[in-house]
């Protein structure tokens, strides 16, 4: 027979001896109730690891702030006020009125606090200053480093005054008396205040500045008293010296080819009766020149020719058709007749 063996509770026999004897019976603890107050702990445990995160935030602001109202009290003081300004680079702009707008523009801000680049702004709308850097030399001290516009062309205005522009048709000032006389003038300058001529007005300095290079380059600048930019598409020149009364018209390219023709027609017909009345040389067309006469009179000639011969016979455009007819006449000759046979006498 095989035995069976029944495996034993575990306190089984404690509880059942406990109910026997009538002594305190031991109860299972609810579950529930510790499970609560073990959450609770966590979660107050979790808590507490981030007080000293929000700790250090605290400090970090409060010293935020300190740090913050230093800066001001410190910007404030009149440690920082400006006592001293450097100026470099200054020729043809005034060192005191560079020195005047920085001291208009950090007078209440002091050399802390300043807005160097308002500043720098102030300074290049000065006559002649191109750009300022400015910065700081702690505590009271600016320095200003100017760089100038460059005078590049003289204008000739309306009212005939004679003033200096640069690069960007930016007007420096009249020129001096004893500034060095350039070999050409601009005229055609719009004096409007508007972007629209301001752009137009940089289109006419680069023109001119191509025109004196080109001229230069071919020895034709000292011939030239001014040239008229009005329309840059319409080049006019105004000749210097015995021809100050003639006007070159050279259109919108080969202005350098263009005027050496022009210069080569009017030189040919300098010792012409006619040559003093001479009033323009049209080579706009490129291909014939047209001269004008202060009489109202024009005549053409091959401007090819001109610049190969220098001498070129002239085209009367305004000859009459009785004056054609006369020179057609005078250029056929009359048919010869055959003198009669006398008949042979007895």
């Amino acid at each position: 027979m095989r035995e069976q063996m029944i495996a034993q509770k575990v306190g089984g026999r404690a509880g059942l001896a406990a109910r026997r004897s009538g002594g305190p019976q031991q109860r299972p603890a609810r579950r529930s109730g510790r499970e609560s107050k073990a959450t609770f702990g966590e979660r107050l445990r979790s808590a507490t690891r981030y007080f000293p995160f929000f700790g250090k935030v605290a400090v970090a602001v409060v010293l935020g702030l300190l740090i913050f109202a230093g800066y001001r009290a410190a910007a404030s003081a009149t440690f920082f006020q400006v006592r001293h300004i450097e100026v470099k680079g200054t020729a043809r702009s005034s060192a005191d009125q560079v020195q005047q707008v920085v001291r208009r523009e950090l007078a209440q801000r002091g050399v802390w606090r300043a807005d160097l680049d308002a500043v720098s702004a102030q300074l290049e709308q000065l006559p002649w200053v191109r750009t300022a850097v400015v910065s700081r030399l702690l505590p009271d001290g600016i320095r200003v480093r100017i760089s100038e516009r460059v005078q590049r062309a003289v204008v000739r205005t309306a009212a005939g005054r004679l003033v200096w522009v640069d690069d960007d048709a930016v007007v420096l000032g009249e020129m001096a008396a004893t500034d060095q006389m350039p070999t050409f003038f601009l005229r055609g300058w719009s004096e409007d205040n508007t972007e629209a001529a301001r752009l137009d007005n940089r289109e006419r300095v680069q023109k001119y500045l191509e025109l004196q290079h080109d001229w230069d380059a071919t020895g034709l600048s000292e011939r030239v008293s001014e040239v008229n930019l009005i329309d840059v598409r319409d080049i006019r020149a105004q000749l210097a010296g015995d021809d100050s009364q003639v006007e070159i018209r050279l259109g919108s390219k080969d202005a350098a080819i263009r005027l050496k023709k022009a210069l080569s027609v009017l030189d040919g017909q300098r010792d012409t009766p006619r040559g003093g009345l001479i009033s323009y040389v049209d080579l706009s067309q490129g291909k014939r020149a047209v001269v004008g006469f202060t009489s109202g009179k024009q005549v053409s000639s091959d401007s090819t020719q001109a610049s190969s011969d220098g001498d070129v016979p002239m085209l009367d455009r305004d000859s009459s058709p009785a004056k054609k007819n006369a020179k057609a006449t005078q250029a056929v000759k009359p048919a010869a007749t055959k003198n009669p046979t006398r008949p042979p006498t007895d």
